[in-house]
């Protein structure tokens, strides 16, 4: 099925939302406190399902609009959110987390390559070298903090592998199910959020925000990067270029580390200049297409 320009720019303006508000995920999170990981994944699926199932509700769809769907329309759905993040908190918890960071932004170059034969696309040189340009300014970006490989974190580098795949797959695949409307994410956030509920009674100790900044930035995460974000980029995915998306993703590691530097919880440094010019160049590359029709 051939997409109008105009619905994929929409589709693109959505994606960059989605980024964006990945972008203030590092910050909220230290807003928020030391929260056990599967907690905070709990309670902020908790805040991005009650977005769908009131937006959906508004519209005067029912229960059945958003749990009747397909096995294989669930399997990638809690696969793709509850799998990624079971496998970035092990990641984390196995290998150093700036090493992990990097080996998980593969994902948007994986997004690129997966776009061909997975979803069907057609991959010119502007889109490689925009992913390429995207991989290397966040390499320089963590680089710049000093990384350091070894052999006994194979096994966190390896999880923190698995991040990359799984997100990218379930980004590529969602097209496939282009049929499915973004209502869906709303089932998917709220069974997510229960199995990452079971992990944390198994296995962590709950830990209560510890003021009320630290609840608003739960609320925060919940409706924009660990939850909101969900539905536009749903959207993206199934009605934009879903190979630019790939490299104008690698903006999110940028703008995190650039509201870090904002809210005075990093330094700025002459890397992440050099970082931004390269995946802003990236992302011009790989969506030059869309933009020029």
């Amino acid at each position: 099925m051939t997409i109008p320009d105009t619905v994929r720019r929409r589709a693109m303006a959505a994606g960059l939302a989605a980024i964006c508000l990945w972008g203030s995920l590092a910050a909220l999170s230290v807003l928020a406190g030391p929260i056990p990981p599967f907690q905070m994944v709990a309670m902020t699926f908790a805040v991005g399902a009650s977005i769908g199932i009131v937006r959906a509700r508004y519209r005067g769809i029912g229960w059945a609009g958003l749990v009747h769907w397909p096995a294989k329309v669930w399997l990638l759905g809690i696969g793709g959110l509850f799998g990624y993040h079971a496998l970035y908190f092990g990641a984390l918890q196995l290998a150093p987390p700036a090493e992990a960071n990097l080996v998980n932004y593969l994902w948007p170059l994986l997004i690129v390559l997966l776009s061909a034969p997975l979803a069907g696309e057609r991959l010119g040189w502007t889109h490689l070298a925009g992913a390429g340009l995207g991989f290397a300014g966040v390499a320089l970006l963590a680089f710049g903090r000093g990384l350091q490989f070894t052999e006994s974190h194979a096994l966190g580098y390896a999880l923190a592998l698995g991040c990359a795949f799984t997100w990218a797959i379930y980004s590529v695949l969602s097209r496939r199910f282009g049929e499915t409307p973004t209502d869906a994410i709303a089932g998917f956030c709220a069974a997510s959020g229960l199995l990452s509920l079971v992990c944390h009674l198994a296995f962590e100790r709950t830990v209560w925000p510890a003021s009320t900044t630290a609840w608003l930035a739960v609320l925060a995460l919940g409706l924009g990067p660990a939850g909101g974000a969900f539905y536009f980029w749903d959207h993206a995915v199934k009605r934009g270029d879903i190979r630019a998306l790939g490299a104008v993703s690698y903006a999110t590691p940028i703008l995190s580390t650039a509201i870090l530097i904002v809210c005075g919880l990093a330094e700025p440094t002459g890397a992440l200049l050099l970082a931004a010019l390269l995946v802003t160049v990236g992302a011009a590359l790989a969506s030059r297409e869309l933009w020029k029709r």
